[in-house]
């Protein structure tokens, strides 16, 4: 090892990479006793000595001398990044408090909390689903700010918004580093090439632990092969609640002027060919009543005016012609109407009412499409089918085929990660996903709108290259408190889990285990764990990969409580069905023959009388009798859908979730099919 004890500060060299020691972290571990456990002390270290003056090696890097050549260049009155970041690690809150301290709101304006998720599912369930648009003006610099989905489900929204953006501001949590979410979406962004700025967020916490988070990051970055330049990422220590920022953990700014000057400074402008022909990628569509589709995007090329005939390619042979009825840019919180928009900025488009996301919006002349969007194929799929059962039509506005199918098929004109076909039967298709959260969203957003219909239980899509079944893999992460640890390892083995890691959290107690596991494993997996740790366990998943069938797994080891007679339940009943399981009904609930009304205590299923009333006889009785029930299990979509197995299916309505055994649906098709076509011949 040479060594130079200069002013100055050192490089070293692992094998095709070379790397700064420029933030104090590293420069701890190398002048103290360790290094980072990436960074082995037995390969061979050469350190040169460089200016001690660090500039963003990010920004410089993307200057290639090449983009002379091509008549490029960069507007650096612009921004354009995305913020993404894993489930909770505090992405949407720092969005707010950036927004607020950008004055994009007035002083005494109400704001709520998390302001970016305007769904109304994202605010009940806590998760950012669906991408949005904002910017903000910092020292004459416009910062388009694009907030993503941090589930990996939703991976194919940032899959499609990295193709608008330049930078990406990674939010890491101070105390879990990163986590299967951001490693997904860091690959994407390195791929595109994009510069990245690191915010370890939540800096605050009592157990925050920031030299193991920005070590864990750099060791990921050089797992996906990252380049020199985007090794030498920037770090912000933030507390995105409070609204503070700065270089080092111990010493946080009153507001998030770090944060503000590291986007500058780090994240490249948008390189642009403002004098070429009109070119514009459709990232993104909305709907709008009145305005009909929107789409969104930013100006690779040229400049968009409203009023403006265009060409829409899909391709150099496949397009048509269309003309710009209104122009929108994001400005603070909103969209405001544009005259012309330049190269390098990101708009909204109305007036094409067939145009798909991937579609390059062109000009008229002599326009050429930009490479379509691909994303990553699904990896479950669920069957949807009209509903059959004897309560069809009571609560749901829209229950034949024709709705349903138009409905899912609609769905795909901007959910690209989401696939449709048509399935055995006239009145079944088939919806496939990145998991069954995907899945459930699409579900629950259209027992929203009136949707009355029936779904199956989840089943992996498989693969078979060279005589061989491969299936889904995924990486699954689980924080449990140390007394849990022993149920959860043993539910992950049971399930073909594979554990690589294993590390402890430091003051609370807490062990975080690291598995590879089929994605068969994981069906049903997430109630099991709450049940065995006590709603403690946090778990996480990511694809992995596709690999060899890993064998049989038994998901579930108890059967199904089944009602056999349509009526009201009673409290008689339940009282001595409740010995044989849990139950989802209380009484005076509506069921019918073949509904699952409580999980079994036993494996195999029973079938119950939930609506037995007490017989009445002459005998006046001297004691009158307490019936006790127990609280009633209450399942929610997801609970339901993780439940239900082979013969079995979900009936989805506005109002109500019902589960039920698949046999009696079977009967009410294949009979309904033969009287269809009785009246055909």
């Amino acid at each position: 090892m040479e060594m130079s004890m200069a002013s100055t500060t050192p490089c070293f060299s692992l094998p095709k990479k070379t790397f700064c020691i420029s933030t104090p972290i590293f420069k701890k571990h190398l002048f103290g006793t360790t290094l980072p456990c990436c960074l082995s002390a037995k390969l061979p270290l050469k350190l040169n000595p460089i200016p001690t003056s660090i500039k963003c090696a990010v920004s410089e890097a993307t200057q290639a001398p090449s983009e002379k050549k091509s008549q490029l260049m960069r507007r650096s009155d612009i921004r354009n990044i995305a913020i993404v970041a894993h489930v909770d690690h505090g992405k949407t809150t720092l969005v707010d408090s950036m927004l607020k301290q950008a004055k994009v709101f007035r002083d005494n304006q109400f704001v709520q909390e998390r302001i970016m998720d305007s769904n109304d599912i994202e605010r009940e369930r806590g998760i950012t689903i669906l991408s949005k648009n904002t910017s903000i003006t910092y020292k004459d610099t416009k910062i388009n700010i694009i907030d993503t989905p941090g589930h990996s489900d939703f991976g194919g929204e940032v899959e499609r918004i990295l193709n608008m953006v330049e930078g990406v501001l990674l939010v890491v949590d101070s105390v879990e580093g990163p986590m299967p979410q951001t490693r997904f979406v860091l690959k994407k962004a390195l791929e595109f090439g994009h510069a990245v700025v690191v915010v370890v967020n939540k800096i605050d916490r009592p157990s925050a632990r920031p030299e193991f988070v920005v070590n864990s990051t750099f060791e990921l970055f050089i797992e996906l092969n990252a380049t020199d330049e985007q090794c030498d990422f920037q770090v912000i220590y933030a507390s995105g609640i409070k609204g503070k920022a700065g270089l080092s953990p111990e010493n946080l700014g009153e507001d998030l002027g770090s944060l503000f000057e590291a986007v500058i400074r780090c994240i490249p402008g948008p390189k642009i060919n403002k004098d070429g022909a009109l070119q514009m990628l459709a990232t993104n569509i909305e709907y709008e009543e009145h305005k009909g589709r929107i789409a969104i995007g930013r100006v690779h090329a040229g400049s968009l005016r409203r009023g403006m005939d265009v060409k829409i390619c899909t391709s150099e042979d496949a397009c048509r012609f269309g003309r710009v009825s209104e122009l929108f840019v994001y400005e603070k919180f909103s969209r405001v109407p544009a005259e012309t928009v330049e190269a390098g900025d990101i708009c909204a488009v109305c007036g094409i009412d067939d145009i798909q996301i991937g579609e390059t919006i062109a000009d008229k002349s002599d326009g050429k499409p930009l490479p379509s969007i691909k994303v990553e194929e699904p990896t479950v799929k669920m069957s949807f089918s009209v509903n059959t059962s004897p309560f069809v039509g009571r609560e749901g506005k829209y229950v034949t085929s024709r709705n349903l199918r138009d409905r899912l098929y609609r769905e795909l004109e901007r959910n690209l990660a989401m696939k449709v076909e048509d399935g055995e039967t006239a009145d079944t298709f088939i919806v496939s996903g990145r998991g069954t959260l995907h899945i459930t969203i699409l579900i629950e957003n259209m027992r929203r709108e009136g949707y009355e219909f029936m779904v199956g239980p989840p089943k992996v899509i498989n693969k078979r290259v060279n005589d061989k079944l491969l299936e889904p893999f995924e990486i699954a992460t689980v924080e449990v408190p140390e007394e849990h640890m022993g149920s959860v390892v043993e539910l992950l083995g049971k399930r073909r889990g594979q554990m690589f890691d294993m590390q402890g959290l430091g003051s609370e107690g807490t062990t975080f285990l690291k598995y590879k596991i089929p994605t068969r494993g994981l069906l049903g997996l997430r109630n099991s764990i709450l049940t065995a740790s006590r709603g403690t366990a946090i778990l996480n998943t990511v694809f992995e990969s596709y690999e060899p069938w890993a064998g049989d797994i038994s998901t579930r080891d108890l059967g199904s409580l089944v009602a056999f007679d349509d009526g009201t339940s009673t409290s008689y009943a339940l009282m001595s069905s409740q010995d044989r399981g849990q139950l989802f009904i209380g009484p005076g609930v509506d069921v019918y023959k073949g509904q699952i009304v409580g999980i079994h205590q036993r494996s195999g299923d029973l079938a119950l009388n939930v609506c037995k009333k007490k017989a009445a006889t002459n005998v006046r009785s001297n004691k009158e009798v307490t019936v006790v029930l127990d609280t009633p299990l209450d399942f929610s979509l997801d609970d339901c859908i993780e439940y239900i197995q082979e013969d079995e299916l979900v009936e989805v309505t506005p109002s109500s979730i019902r589960m039920l055994k698949k046999s009696k649906v079977c009967q009410k098709n294949a009979m309904r099919v033969y009287i269809e076509r009785g009246k055909e011949m």
